[in-house]
């Protein structure tokens, strides 16, 4: 819980993102070996802190760093009082993870590596997440992680917000980080939790602090109104015991009104600045027509199928196009969007992805095709690694094969 804010503060001090990490990992190991011995202290965040300030002393002690820099970080750490961590990890982040982000997303990493490194040091992500988010091979993000963080010391990247001119260049990539967090807390890739809200709620907490430094960017205010009208669903997206609940299937007088508000506040902001909708944008105004209907039959699946159209031009993916189905199929029948849905079995970054075949499953159960909707069911529970997931799936499987 206290990753992301220890090793933001530690990069602050180091200057290094790479040994920063280090650090907080062997605070955690000390914790580990101590807390079940000693008791867990009333603040964990700070006693972490203190630990891995004393490593991060004695390294450059014993490195015998060179005597600038380390008078320059020594004379810093001493300096703060005790009490100071406490302050520093409960503050308004102080800016150190908004530092941290823009530091992980330097332009001197590719895009693929400045979103895999912060979505691992600021997300707290497993590198077999961030893969399945990618649909990409786990070795290869983690390569990619070990890679950024060498090519980042070697830079001598500094540690803060960038100016100005270079806001616009450096926001894609940011954005992109925190719409994978927060989807991930949304829709866990792996464990036994459908939904992760701690993570959503960072993403969102850091996304609201963008819209404030960049009020001029309507891709900002986009991607807070899609994760403010997201948040809004969790207490109706899960049941008593944790089982997920689908959108159509949701308890609509449980979505929480202040995040919808709040949401579309964010997106009337993003229409005033008068520019075209991007993929956030657009994305938050599909996600605006739910939250609009108060009942699942009141859907305005005829505007959501042409803003899908909007999207698909915009940031054209198999994913939106998935999605874009699912949209016709509502607005149009079942067999329309089964014959997107066909046209993307042969898409080669779709084959591990388990929505295709639920997806598929949903459409062929809506033909009366249940024998082979059944089929495609049960391949989509042997492909996902959320437990929850899985057996939401083999009941869809279950009373296709009882119908």
């Amino acid at each position: 819980m206290e990753s992301a804010k220890i090793i933001a503060s530690l990069t602050r001090m180091v200057r290094d993102v790479g040994l920063a990490e280090d650090l907080a990992q062997e605070a955690l190991i000390a914790a580990l070996e101590r807390w079940p011995v000693s008791g867990v202290p009333d603040n964990p965040g700070a006693w972490l802190m203190t630990a891995a300030k004393n490593r991060a002393l004695d390294l450059f002690r014993r490195n015998k760093l060179r005597d600038r820099k380390y008078e320059e970080i020594g004379r810093d750490l001493n300096t703060r009082q005790e009490e100071d961590w406490d302050a520093a990890l409960d503050d308004n982040i102080g800016d150190d993870l908004l530092r941290l982000i823009f530091t992980t997303c330097h332009p001197v990493l590719s895009t693929e590596a400045r979103v895999a490194l912060t979505l691992r040091l600021l997300g707290g992500l497993t590198t077999d997440e961030i893969a399945s988010a990618y649909l990409v091979p786990e070795p290869t993000v983690a390569q990619r992680i070990v890679r950024a963080k060498r090519t980042l010391a070697a830079a001598r990247v500094p540690f803060e917000l960038p100016p100005k001119d270079e806001l616009a260049a450096r926001l894609s990539s940011v954005l992109e980080v925190i719409y994978l967090m927060f989807n991930e807390g949304y829709s866990a890739t792996s464990g036994g939790n459908w939904i992760r809200p701690m993570l959503c709620e960072e993403a969102l907490r850091l996304g609201r602090i963008l819209a404030r430094i960049a009020p001029a960017e309507p891709e900002v205010h986009g991607l807070v109104a899609l994760m403010e009208i997201q948040a809004s669903r969790f207490k109706a997206r899960v049941g008593a015991t944790g089982e997920p609940i689908l959108l159509m299937d949701q308890n609509r007088v449980l979505w929480d009104q202040l995040h919808i508000r709040r949401g579309l506040a964010a997106l009337e902001q993003a229409e005033r600045i008068g520019r075209p909708f991007g993929p956030y944008a657009l994305q938050a105004a599909i996600a605006a027509c739910h939250a609009r209907a108060r009942q699942a039959s009141e859907t305005d699946w005829t505007r959501i199928a042409a803003l899908y159209d909007a999207l698909a031009q915009v940031a054209p993916s198999p994913v939106v196009e998935l999605n874009r189905a699912v949209a016709l199929s509502m607005a149009f029948g079942p067999a329309v969007g089964l014959e997107i849905v066909d046209g993307l079995t042969e898409e080669p970054s779709m084959k591990n992805y388990h929505l295709l075949p639920s997806v598929r499953g949903d459409f062929l159960m809506k033909l009366g095709r249940k024998d082979e909707a059944c089929a495609e069911f049960k391949r989509a529970a042997s492909m996902t690694r959320n437990s929850r997931e899985q057996e939401l799936l083999l009941k869809r499987a279950a009373e296709c094969a009882e119908s």
